[in-house]
């Protein structure tokens, strides 16, 4: 089963490392990546930018809105995603409890189950075909 795990970061938390710091938490945190990657349970993964680069797009008086950054004002910014192949919860939770940047004690990371859609996306095919027969 996949699962997404957000991780949380403290502004600055990193940055204020020193780069002796900075390099021996990235080598370690690539290392284990690496290890994860090799034994089928990581299949992806995207840090992002720092949160004052993010829009926000919702609808709003019957158009689209945009504003600058994180909708959501919090002390932990989104800073990446992981996905992850696990057995269960459980193994997922194990997986990411090993990552060396969970020591580091700079944020949090969120673990979900990533739904199945698919089932979904073939009952909407076949509606939008049926549709497309039907004119």
């Amino acid at each position: 089963m996949k699962y997404i795990c957000l991780g949380y970061l403290e502004p600055n938390k990193f940055e204020n490392m020193s780069e002796s710091e900075r390099n021996t938490l990235l080598d370690e945190c690539f290392g284990y990546n690496d290890e994860l990657r090799k034994n089928g349970h990581l299949i992806a993964e995207e840090p992002l930018q720092p949160a004052n680069t993010a829009v926000t797009v919702c609808w709003k008086d019957g158009k689209v809105a945009v504003t600058d950054g994180p909708y959501a004002e919090q002390k932990e910014q989104l800073g990446g995603i992981q996905v992850l192949e696990a057995r269960d919860l459980n193994h997922a939770i194990q997986l990411i409890s090993q990552c060396p940047g969970v020591k580091l004690k700079c944020g949090t990371i969120e673990i979900r189950p990533a739904a199945d859609i698919n089932e979904m996306i073939k009952e909407s095919e076949q509606r939008r075909r049926r549709k497309d027969t039907s004119r």
